[in-house]
């Protein structure tokens, strides 16, 4: 620097990531808000307490990053993800749940979501899960890394296909009106939130039935249980 030559003035400080939060649960939410809000870099600036409700604020403001329960009412959070990279493809999503799972957390990561974060470790891996997806790079929580790969090499003894996971035996319009079928919407209902006609539903649920071997609401009720698609 030169003599006399006064210090350069530091730049403004860049602008703290903005988070939408979408769990159906208003304690949980309210945790998580706590540990992001007090991080300088990350503000949550709207919250929702379903998967539709949070495509919504989504779309209706300056949002950066989507953190996402998986089990919702009306839409999951991997429904959610898969609308909001179809509509906001700029958007980062992060996954928080219960579920130590393999099967969500392939899916989480083909809905669109660029992490899963496990609840019971929320206060240690959130923070910077976050961060990890807001800079566009996967974050993967401590010790499924190791699930991963013995999983692959389990399927690579047996000789499976190892190219990913077996094909969905429902499709994603199939399973979000079994999700809301289990939830206890009549066809009109879930004509109205879809944005399909009654009879449209009623065709899908026919297929439903016919692909999943079984006869009535009270068994895809059931299934949808299984799935993790609605709380038991």
């Amino acid at each position: 620097m030169a003599d006399g030559a006064a210090p350069a003035a530091p730049g403004p400080a860049p602008s703290p990531t903005r988070v939408l939060l979408a769990d159906d649960h208003t304690l949980v939410r309210r945790g998580v808000r706590l540990i992001l809000d007090g991080e300088p870099d990350l503000t949550v600036v709207a919250e929702a307490g379903d998967g539709a409700e949070a495509v919504e604020r989504a779309r209706a403001g300056d949002i950066d990053l989507a953190v996402l329960d998986v089990a919702m009412p009306r839409m999951t959070g991997l429904q959610a993800a898969r609308e909001l990279s179809r509509r906001l493809p700029g958007l980062r999503i992060l996954i928080l749940t219960m579920y130590d799972n393999e099967q969500y957390f392939f899916e989480a990561l083909k809905a669109g979501a660029g992490g899963y974060v496990l609840k019971s470790v929320a206060d240690r891996d959130l923070v910077e899960a976050c961060r990890a997806v807001v800079r566009d790079e996967p974050f993967i929580y401590p010790g499924a890394e190791r699930a991963l790969v013995r999983s692959y090499l389990d399927r690579l003894h047996r000789g499976d296909g190892v190219d990913g996971l077996p094909e969905r035996p429902i499709t994603e319009r199939e399973e979000e009106i079994l999700k809301l079928v289990a939830e206890g919407h009549t066809s009109r209902e879930i004509g109205a939130l879809l944005f399909i006609s009654a009879k449209t539903v009623e065709r899908h649920r026919a297929n439903l039935l016919h692909k999943l071997g079984m006869r009535d609401r009270l068994e895809l009720t059931r299934y949808a249980i299984r799935a993790g698609l609605v709380d038991p």
